[in-house]
């Protein structure tokens, strides 16, 4: 009995030392938190998806408060947290346009041939390594749904048409869906620039012509009739410069393919200024 009842003593003491030398390490190594980063924080909505670029908000705001990067960096807040960041650190925010995610790529059963019938998981990033998914196209949407379980906004849809669809309303531009998809036909686009090349194939017009009806040819109608020059060719696919563009249509109504397209959103012609 005495035993145990040292047994435990002993046991107990130990205890209480460890304890002690936890506290008085705890004080002593503690990092004294920044006042500004905690009040930034408070600012912040706390989605913590990463779009700023640092791991979460907290990061974000140890990093505004030591001057290290832009207050207009949180895509989800927007513009009012924009603002509100810079009126704590009373300094002047350049407001940037809001960017969205934009799918290139019209391949839906109707009009991009299946070469096989798809049996394995679930997902875009499977099926595209085995054969490169059950499309004839290597470059379209497999529309499993990678980018869709991925946005931590529900953002993104898969529409009736197989092909996900973003809702501009929801998508803060987090970029994660661009990440997610393994052929990386999703992009992010100044949200009022509606005029999108729908198509990412690299293949030469008469392949294209093969797999899809409404692809990209390569032609290059669109860049020669663009007024503004914002339509370049690269690789045989046409690409749009949106700091150029205007929403003006004019490719849109010249490309023999359809395979430019007017997305959901404002559709206005946008200055040249802006």
């Amino acid at each position: 009995m005495n035993e145990l009842l040292s047994g435990l003593i002993v046991l107990g003491g130990i205890g209480l030392v460890v304890s002690l030398i936890l506290v008085i390490a705890n004080k002593k190594l503690a990092v004294e938190k920044n006042p500004l980063a905690e009040h930034i924080r408070e600012i912040l909505p706390g989605a913590d998806c990463g779009a700023c670029g640092y791991t979460g908000c907290d990061a974000y705001a140890e990093a505004l408060a030591e001057g290290k990067a832009d207050p207009h960096l949180c895509t989800v807040g927007g513009v009012k947290t924009a603002e509100n960041i810079g009126k704590l650190l009373g300094i002047k925010v350049e407001i940037k346009e809001r960017n969205v995610a934009r799918l290139h790529c019209q391949g839906t059963n109707a009009v991009a041939k299946k070469k096989a019938e798809y049996k394995g998981i679930k997902t875009c990033t499977a099926a595209d390594i085995v054969a490169l998914g059950d499309k004839a196209c290597p470059f379209g949407c497999l529309g499993l749904g990678d980018c869709v379980s991925v946005c931590p906004f529900n953002a993104l849809h898969i529409g009736k048409n197989g092909l996900p669809v973003t809702d501009i309303d929801k998508c803060t531009g987090c970029g994660k869906c661009i990440v997610a998809c393994p052929r990386g036909i999703l992009s992010l686009v100044p949200v009022s620039r509606t005029t999108v090349i729908s198509c990412c194939s690299h293949d030469f017009g008469l392949t294209v012509k093969q797999y899809c009806s409404v692809g990209c040819i390569g032609c290059s109608i669109c860049a020669k009739k663009c007024p503004e020059e914002a339509i370049t060719m690269d690789n045989n696919l046409a690409v749009i410069d949106y700091s150029k563009c205007t929403n003006c249509g004019i490719c849109i109504e010249s490309c023999p393919t359809k395979a430019i397209l007017r997305v959901e959103g404002k559709i206005a012609v946008v200055p040249k200024d802006m």
